[in-house]
Order: structure tokens, then sequence, then C-alpha cells
């Protein structure tokens, strides 16, 4: 059991969306919202409505909010205020700064991506490599889907730039050790850039203690608004060319990289998102989604293949299976007839799927687990999945 007790019931009562039989295992596509989350992007829209920069109460308060959300953003990341961005998506983030940071590439350069990541953080890299001389390599996985860091080791070289990886894997939720891969990448004179949306929800994240240079995450997936949150070093980012129109601001730097007004409306909602998790705590939070996430693997039928590691060791609790004799998509659809919320193809993690060598497209089914989930609902799931053996 974990140290601090979770009063689930309690966080339940927080999430108008949670009231109603439906079990939502599917976290890593997007968590619910408490309503705090909602009603702080209402109130800006009833009160404070507004761009920056004028002399009125409205553009006051809502250039006090940016500033505002900068500084929550970057207590949650563990970075300064000035080295946040702010996008419309993870993706799109990764696009723009990966472009930038192309400009500082040279004929030869590599780039080491790995078989556990979403797509967000391979084909803003793959796209680079079709327009440049850059290569990208692909950094394997163990039979269990952990990373492969033998094969990390001898994949890096003098010519490695960056070494892009997961904090977690949205498919099969490996968890890398991270600052294993970034003093690694380090060692060779390459960036650590990481992303992290999928491990968003699921434990703290501190980037000067990581010591990466990079990081992208999303707020939706840790009970915010649709938007995307970045890092990066000062001095990084600094050296860097920004694609941006030219009166935009240059500081802080952080800035640079935000293309246009920012979701002022959804900047509220994130500093809500960053409240709620900080008036759970993260011990409560990370206990009671593993003791949850072991229940799971101890009531697994024997006819479901888990894809991934066996135990809560390395991992947050996403859970990628195929259960015999249904293709995914039908073992998803009898769970939602169940009022029972997962994910059945690849998940945008196009490489983990070509590993396990399954369809493209059909791919396996994903339970994710967060901390607002019960254990009565995993029991409801296990006895779903029981139906088709």
């Amino acid at each position: 059991m974990s140290a601090t007790l979770l009063d689930v019931a309690a966080v339940r009562a927080r999430f108008t969306a949670l009231d109603r039989r439906l079990a939502f295992f599917d976290g890593p596509g997007g968590t619910q919202c408490p309503d705090e989350v909602i009603d702080a992007i209402a109130a800006y829209l009833r009160r404070d409505n507004a761009n920056i920069g004028a002399p009125y109460e409205t553009s006051a308060r809502t250039t006090a909010l940016v500033d505002h959300a900068h500084e929550r953003a970057a207590a949650f990341l563990g970075c300064a205020p000035g080295e946040v961005a702010f996008g419309q998506s993870m993706t799109a983030l990764n696009f723009l700064l990966t472009r930038a940071f192309a400009r500082t590439l040279a004929p030869g350069d590599e780039v080491l991506v790995t078989r556990l990541d979403h797509d967000a953080n391979v084909a803003p890299w793959l796209e680079i490599q079709h327009d440049t001389g850059l290569t990208v390599r692909f950094v394997d996985v163990t039979d269990e889907l952990g990373l492969d860091y033998d094969d990390l080791e001898r994949k890096l070289s003098d010519r490695t730039r960056v070494v892009a990886f997961p904090a977690a894997a949205n498919s099969v939720g490996t968890a890398p050790e991270i600052r294993r891969v970034v003093d690694l990448a380090h060692a060779a004179g390459a960036l650590a850039w990481i992303d992290a949306v999928h491990y968003g929800p699921h434990g703290p994240i501190d980037v000067a203690e990581w010591g990466c240079d990079v990081l992208i995450c999303s707020p939706y997936k840790f009970f915010g608004p649709h938007m995307g949150m970045a890092f990066g070093r000062e001095e990084l980012l600094r050296s860097w060319r920004p694609y941006k129109v030219r009166p935009a601001a240059d500081e802080p730097v952080g800035h640079r990289f935000e293309l246009g007004t920012c979701q002022h409306e959804l900047l509220a909602g994130l500093v809500a998102a960053i409240d709620y998790v900080d008036s759970l705590g993260w011990e409560a939070m990370v206990g009671h989604e593993r003791d949850l996430g072991q229940r799971f693997l101890d009531g697994l039928p024997g006819h479901v293949t888990l894809h991934g590691l066996p135990t809560m060791e390395g991992r947050v609790p996403t859970f990628c299976f195929s259960v015999g004799g249904h293709s995914a998509r039908s073992v998803a659809e009898h769970l939602a007839a169940r009022e029972i919320a997962v994910w059945w193809g690849n998940y945008y993690a196009l490489e983990t799927i070509r590993h396990l060598g399954l369809d493209e497209h059909d791919g396996a089914v994903r339970a994710g687990i967060v901390h607002y989930n019960t254990s009565d609902e995993i029991d409801r799931l296990l006895a779903a999945l029981t139906e088709l053996g």
C-alpha cells in the first residue's frame, strides 16, 4: 500500500466529468479536468478576456496572468520562468524548436531517437533529415520493451547532436532511467531532448535534477487544457535563431518560441491544473496509481498478452495488451459496451507497434491508470477482459 493514502472519493468529487459509470482508462489520450480548471477558463473569458500590452484593466490582468502562468509552469518543471514556452500543442512546439535547432546542424550530424517514442519526438527529426544532411538513428528496446542502454551507448558517437527520448512511453508505460540517458548524451557532447507528455500525470518533473536541455509536455495529459508547454535551457535558447514575427518579444527568452498570441483562457486553466496537482501531492497520487497498477497486473487473465514490463518497476501504470482471438478494436468496443473507456491502435507510437510485429492500424489495446481511477474500476476492467476468454 502507498505510504500516503489518497482520498479518492474526495478527489472524484472535484470532477463533474467523473460523476457517471463510465470508467476512464483513456488518460494516455487525455485526462479529465477537475471543475476548478473548467471554472478558471470560463472565469477568464467572462472577466478578463483581452490581449496583452494595453493600459486598460482587462489587458493588465491578462498580462499578469501570462506572467503568472510562466511562473507556475516553471515551478511545475523545475526551471526559471523565462525558460518556459507555451504553444498550440507539444507536437507544434517540437516542430518549432527542432526547426530552430536545425539551423545549427551540419551534414553528417546525427540524432538518436528510440523505438519507445511517440511520433511527435520522431517525425520532426525525420523531416529535418528529409530537408538536410541530418541522419536519424533508432535506439532499440529489450524483449520486455525497456530501453536498450547498451544499444544507446553503441550508437552514440562524436557525430551525435541530440538524444531524443520519452520520460515515459505512451504506448507500453516504460519509464527509462532519465538521468542515465541524460548523462550518456552529455558525455557524447549531445543534447538530451525529453518528451514528458505521457510522464506528466505520473510523477514530478524536475529539469534541473534531470539535467536535460529541452523538455516538452502537454497540460491536457495532467488534468489541464489542450495546449503545449516546453522548457529550454536559457543559454541554449539564446543560441538559436527563432522562427517568429519581428516585433514579437525577445525577452524573456522563452517568449521567442511562442508563435502569436497565447491562448490566455487556457493559461488560466493551466494554472488551476498545476494548483490542483499541488493540492494533492505527488506521493499520494503516485502511490495510489502504483497500487492500482499492481492490482491490474495481478488480476490479468491468462488469455491476455501484456506487451511491456511485467511489474510496476521501471514503468508508469499504462498497459498495452492483446487478447487472443480478438482484434484490438473489437476488444475496445467490447469494453466500451460495458462503459469502460480504453484506446486501441498504434497511439502514434509507430516504432513500438512495428517492433511488436502488430498490425500498424489495429495495434493493441491500451489501458491507462491515473490517480482518479478506483479499485472497483480495475475490477470491472479485469472482469470484462475475462469475459473474452
